[in-house]
């Protein structure tokens, strides 16, 4: 069964909860900075034991001191669906541990 896409106004309202996260035309959106590469690095690689443990995988960027991600749910069309603000929740969780901003 494909996920439901949520709509834009409910995505707008969850992401009011996760500061830095936007709507863009691709998902949501948040880039991180770190205070360096290998602590970039790290912190990809923590965000992929996450999206292996919810079996949801986002566009994920490691820059040299920055992790961008790009969320939506491919079997909704491209649309945002309650999956990808569990992975947002969860990498934001995940981002103070790793210091980033």
């Amino acid at each position: 069964m494909a996920a439901e896409a949520l709509a834009r106004d409910v995505v707008e309202e969850r992401l009011g909860r996760l500061p830095g996260w936007s709507l863009t035309d691709g998902g949501i959106t948040r880039t991180y900075q770190l205070a360096s590469h290998f602590a970039a690095a790290a912190m990809v690689v923590h965000i992929a034991q996450l999206q292996e443990e919810l079996n949801h995988h986002s566009q994920l960027t490691l820059g040299y001191h920055s992790v961008s991600l790009t969320v939506n749910t491919h079997d909704a069309g491209g649309a945002v669906t309650e999956k990808d603000i569990e992975l947002a929740r969860r990498v934001e969780a995940t981002a103070a541990g790793h210091a980033a901003k």
